[in-house]
């Protein structure tokens, strides 16, 4: 598996998980935003490579 499907795949787990913790909590709860952050942070990643692979 490429580095990109793991990301992918990464991207999809944590999107997932946010989603069920954000059912029962607000916005601002600490462990939302962290996994809005978590979520971020690997979509920023997965954009780089995009970006990367593209200026080729």
């Amino acid at each position: 598996m490429s580095n990109l499907d793991e990301i992918v795949n990464r991207i999809e787990e944590l999107r997932s998980r946010t989603i069920r913790i954000q059912e029962d909590k607000s916005y601002t709860d600490p462990e939302v935003v962290a996994a809005c952050h978590e979520l971020h942070s690997i979509l920023d990643r997965y954009q780089g490579i995009i970006m990367r692979i593209e200026d080729k």
